[in-house]
């Protein structure tokens, strides 16, 4: 947790880690549909809030009594935790939503209650090349985040402006489409708060409305195996599900990095982390940005968070390129991905395609196409691609020290 929380915040921070640890059920309300059944069998690498871990939760999933249900090919025993996105409908409409994975047909409960839905035919989008992948994002450090102001993103933003220009990096906030506030949380910086995120990943991720998202994403009737909204307030004296979730992330402390580390030196990491100013990967990847010095949060209030990253949207080129579009973020658009905790991530990039920390780089860049515009990286990944093996190693040693 955060240092100097409050007596009544250390317990609110336990309370939503006992939360985002506790499996769910079918008789909870996971399901209709779902993609696993607790927020910390998918954020668990190297610990509770951090990402995919090495071993694939999502194999157990028929063993939790949910046996109607056929592991698509994209999971497998030692690669990423995935969230499917399909592109497009049938009719070439655009799609970008969650699929989930699993259904709760085959359940003692679902049986009883006589619960037939199906899986998605997740194979033939794959063949159809209509299908892309999320992994898991860390939340540590998520309230410092969550405290940073818009001002202080816009003016980080606008630094530096020249440079950034020569190096042909623009990139621009993800606005909520309600209040105009900047939102910075998800791949594409979809979510604004970490309350909104949390209640979107319970319906979303588990299939348990909430009041943040109270109408079942699959209605079917005899799919019903709990009332709806699933989690709500229990009391005046209690708080729900989401604020347990939103309240551990918001007082998880930042990643610590390490001054060396077997196979490298303090000399080489420093090194390194001349590198990364020198290529320009800080020009995107911020080391720095302040919170708000009037945050409601002590613990959280006017401290520097190290999490690099500009926490805005950046065209990463059709390499990268998801063709899914999320508030104000184009098909090739990401934000910036914090890189505090790098050296303990297993899988690399959105969707998880590589645990190679130079091919995740070499990954960024990419030229344009008929339908997308090059990388914004593409100077910097040509800068990378000069330097000699031994910087190259020094610049990996720096970033597996975060």
């Amino acid at each position: 947790m955060l240092a100097r929380l409050t007596p009544e915040q250390i317990v609110m921070f336990n309370v939503g880690l006992d939360e985002f640890s506790e499996p769910e059920d079918a008789a909870d309300g996971v399901g209709p549909r779902f993609n696993f059944v607790s927020c910390s069998g998918c954020h668990a690498q190297p610990a509770v809030g951090g990402t995919s871990p090495a071993q694939n939760p999502l194999l157990g999933v028929p063993d939790l009594g949910f046996k109607n249900n056929v592991m698509p090919s994209f999971i497998t025993a030692n690669g990423p935790i995935r969230e499917a996105r399909f592109q497009f409908n049938a009719d070439g409409s655009r799609d970008g939503g969650v699929h989930a994975l699993f259904v709760i047909s085959g359940h003692p409960l679902a049986v009883q209650a006589g619960c037939n839905i199906k899986q998605e035919d997740f194979e033939t989008q794959v063949r159809n090349r209509n299908i892309i992948f999320r992994i898991p994002s860390p939340v540590f450090g998520a309230g410092l985040i969550e405290s940073i102001t818009d001002s202080a993103i816009l003016a980080n933003l606008s630094s530096n402006s020249f440079t950034k220009s020569s190096f042909g990096i623009s990139g621009r906030p993800n606005r909520n489409g309600n209040d105009g506030r900047i939102a910075r949380f998800g791949w594409k910086a979809q979510n604004p708060s970490l309350l909104v995120f949390s209640a979107e990943a319970y319906n979303v991720e588990m299939g348990i409305t909430n009041e943040g998202f109270p109408i079942e994403r699959d209605e079917t009737p005899n799919c019903q195996l709990a009332k709806v909204p699933n989690d709500v307030t229990p009391s005046v004296g209690q708080i729900s599900a989401i604020e347990n979730f939103a309240n551990f992330q918001r007082f998880l402390a930042a990643p610590i990095p390490a001054s060396s580390f077997t196979g490298a030196s303090s000399f080489s990491i420093n090194r390194g982390r001349q590198q990364f100013t020198n290529l320009g990967c800080a020009l995107c990847h911020t080391p720095s940005l302040q919170t708000n010095p009037k945050a409601s949060v002590d613990a959280l209030a006017g401290k520097t968070a190290a999490l690099f990253s500009d926490l805005a949207l950046h065209q990463m080129g059709p390499g990268l390129a998801d063709d899914i579009l999320q508030g104000g973020a184009r098909g090739d658009e990401f934000r910036t991905a914090p890189l505090w905790g790098l050296g303990k991530r297993i899988f690399f990039l959105h969707d998880g395609r590589t645990d190679d920390l130079d091919t995740a780089i070499k990954a960024h860049r990419s030229d344009g196409n008929s339908k997308f515009g090059p990388s914004e990286a593409n100077r910097v990944i040509d800068n990378y691609n000069r330097l000699s093996e031994s910087d190259q190693q020094d610049l990996l040693n720096f970033l597996r020290s975060l």
